[in-house]
């Protein structure tokens, strides 16, 4: 028997990207570009993935974006801007980039507003947190003493995060010690409005959080599109997403 494409259907998930200068052959121009194992544990974990790149006069371009997608992921990248939290800019922090921050607001207040799933990877952690009224470190080593987080040189670290029973991480992951991979300066300092921390390790740092109830918004710091051979977290977001566009939009199941 023919399926028919409800049956067919696959989560759509977005995926922020980079903006940046990036060389390919004779071009050297300022292009968009995210990772491969972004959009390839997407797909390995049943999804459909788009990439979603800055976009001139977010709040409508993320309206118009939005009503086609299932899930959204904010990914990993340069530093959120200081000044979006009230902060004096720290030498170490990265130039602003003021399209990205402004698209990746606008994303996730549209899908908070339509109950889309929201998982937040890295800088996607931070920029919820900020997005919810909290505050960054801007340089852990002066923060914590410690460059446990980033070791350099494109490697990324290994580091023990500690998951909370009781919550949907524990859900996806299990609760107690989790290995992660690492790379980021920055890290949470003050927790934004109604998100609940779900994990840190042994220094206290924030490593997860996600907010209370039915609806899906759950961020890490770490990086977890680096172990392809652990999907949860991607399977996690794409159970909801297909969740959502059942519920949501009609689909049938």
């Amino acid at each position: 028997m023919a399926s028919n494409d409800s049956d067919l259907r696959r989560p759509v998930i977005g995926l922020t990207t980079y903006l940046e200068q990036a060389k390919q052959g004779v071009w050297d121009v300022r292009a968009s570009f995210l990772p491969q194992q972004y959009f390839d544990s997407v797909t390995a974990s049943g999804g459909v993935a788009v990439l979603l790149p800055p976009q001139p006069s977010p709040d409508a371009a993320a309206a118009a974006v939005l009503d086609g997608l299932d899930g959204l992921i904010l990914t990993g990248g340069l530093d959120v801007q200081p000044e979006l939290y009230g902060a004096e800019r720290h030498p170490l922090t990265d130039p602003a980039r003021a399209d990205r921050d402004a698209w990746e607001l606008a994303l996730l207040a549209g899908a908070r507003e339509r109950g889309i799933p929201v998982f937040g990877i890295c800088r996607g952690l931070q920029l919820i947190n900020v997005a919810f009224g909290g505050t960054l470190h801007q340089h852990l080593p002066e923060a914590l003493g410690t460059e446990r987080f980033r070791i350099g040189g494109g490697v990324f670290a290994e580091n023990t995060v500690e998951v909370d029973a009781d919550t949907k991480l524990a859900g996806l992951l299990g609760a107690g010690p989790f290995g992660v991979h690492s790379y980021h300066h920055q890290g949470v300092d003050r927790v934004g409005d109604g998100l609940v921390v779900t994990a840190r390790t042994d220094d206290g740092l924030v490593q997860a959080f996600e907010t209370p109830g039915d609806d899906y918004l759950v961020a890490v710091q770490w990086h977890p599109e680096e172990n392809s051979a652990d999907r949860r977290l991607f399977l996690g977001l794409v159970a909801a997403a297909d969740a959502y566009a059942v519920s949501k939009r009609g689909v049938p199941a």
